[in-house]
């Protein structure tokens, strides 16, 4: 027995999508590319379709687990070397100031549309054009814009707002709020020439062309060559003892292998234990860029992990197609080691399955940059060692440390934090719940569950 047929995603739409494929007869892999083409209409604050990603795949008839690499590449192939010009920002971030570098020079060779390719080739079963229609229609129809994605929205309203972002954003001259329609008609289109080319559209077809035309005339680094030799790849996921579990995950920027290693069983361990152990496997680092995450199972057995990004954004938007630009040459945590013309920049993605010998029991992944792994590890840790339930384990309040200070959602156990302080840690407690400390979404043995700080849900299918 695997895990229970179910979905858990980031946007009430995105998870939707993903029944409604599954309903159809459609698999795991098809419904993740589904679900991922509607998130980059109702998600657009988080990730985007010219993004990048990592998904792990488990396929239920032949037991295999395969991760997949479709994150963006450095650019830049047959051209002269030069320097990004970016426009630098800072942006308030709950109790922090985030430095940012946007601008169309801030854009990386996007990896997103080429992994959605590879896992319908691989594992799907229902025509491209039909996982692709849900999509379209969110963006002729407009989505609503849930409070977590409102408030990042918020957060981010220097850059959202660049462009043709004022449009979308803050129609009237008014940004957009919880309840709001998010219209972005121009994705229509986009996703249309995507329906009618396939995946290789974004290479190799018109919206390759649009999104070269845009980045030589505004100074990006993108060339043909770039979008030519771009490819996904399938991988061979890390694999480390957690609780009893193989625990298969991605390493690179993730550092979640060696955080499991480090951290001791908590199943015994007292609130203030807890804490104090936590803390001290999670060594601070990584980006601050906005992801989104998608967990789905189907009915024979398959489960797929698919987590994607762009970065902040860049601030443009491909013209006529509401596509924004990633801007992962920006993200200066992810750039380690020379910038190599077609090398795969790092990333903290980190989609996880959880095996009790060959039986998935746990596949979750988290949004969240630098609360990424925070997150996800106490989670993992809520569900396979502490035996919590997954709703339980997702909305239990959350600390983070950064540098010496742990921040803190209200809830932490208050003689824990005491602890830390008297260890020379500065404490911050933040006055509510926010999005700062990550989105999980799991599917667990005993049911799926979505992160509310990211206004995510989760549903069974009937």
């Amino acid at each position: 027995m695997g895990l229970p047929a179910g979905v858990a995603a980031g946007h009430p739409a995105t998870a939707e999508t993903a029944l409604e494929i599954l309903a159809e007869g459609g698999t795991a892999a098809d419904a993740a590319v589904a679900a991922s083409l509607a998130s980059c209409v109702a998600e657009t604050v988080m990730t985007g379709l010219l993004g990048g990603g990592h998904a792990l795949y488990l396929d239920g008839q032949s037991g295999t687990v395969r991760a997949l690499d479709c994150f963006v590449a450095v650019p830049g192939l047959g051209a002269e070397p030069r320097e990004p010009e970016l426009v630098r920002l800072e942006v308030p971030f709950g109790a922090e100031l985030v430095h940012y570098a946007v601008g169309p020079a801030s854009c990386a060779v996007p990896g997103l549309a080429a992994g959605l390719g590879a896992l319908w080739a691989a594992h799907g079963r229902l025509p491209w054009r039909d996982l692709a229609a849900p999509a379209i229609r969110l963006a002729r129809e407009g989505v609503d814009l849930p409070p977590a994605h409102a408030a990042c929205l918020a957060m981010l309203e220097p850059v959202m707002t660049m462009d043709e972002g004022a449009r979308i954003y803050a129609p009237g001259g008014r940004l957009l709020s919880t309840g709001d329609t998010l219209a972005q008609p121009g994705l229509a289109d986009a996703l249309g020439l995507l329906a009618e080319e396939g995946a290789a559209s974004v290479y190799r077809g018109e919206l390759g062309r649009r999104l070269l035309a845009l980045s030589d005339e505004r100074g990006g680094l993108l060339t043909r060559a770039d979008l030519d030799a771009y490819e996904a790849r399938w991988l061979e996921p890390v694999e480390v003892a957690y609780a009893g579990t193989r625990f298969l995950t991605r390493g690179d920027l993730s550092g979640v292998p060696g955080t499991l290693r480090a951290l001791p069983r908590l199943r015994s361990a007292s609130p203030a234990e807890r804490v104090a152990a936590l803390v001290a496997a999670l060594a601070p680092g990584g980006p601050d860029g906005h992801t989104t995450n998608l967990v789905v199972a189907d009915a024979g057995g398959s489960v797929c992990v698919l987590t994607s990004s762009l970065g902040l954004g860049s601030g443009d938007f491909v013209p006529g197609l509401d596509l924004h630009l990633n801007s992962m040459l920006g993200e200066v945590d992810l750039l380690r080691g020379p910038l190599e013309p077609g090398r795969r920049m790092g990333s903290m993605m980190a989609p996880s399955i959880a095996l009790d010998g060959d039986r998935p029991v746990l596949a979750l992944g988290a949004a969240g940059g630098t609360r990424l792994r925070t997150a996800l590890v106490g989670v993992a840790a809520g569900v396979l060692d502490e035996g919590l339930d997954p709703e339980a384990a997702v909305e239990r309040p959350r600390f983070h440390p950064a540098g010496r200070a742990v921040n803190a959602e209200p809830g932490v156990d208050e003689d824990g934090l005491a602890r830390l302080a008297a260890a020379g840690w500065q404490v911050r407690r933040w006055p509510a719940r926010h999005h700062y400390f990550g989105g999980v979404s799991l599917i667990a043995t005993s049911g799926p569950a979505a992160d509310s700080r990211r206004s995510g849900r989760a549903a069974r299918v009937a």
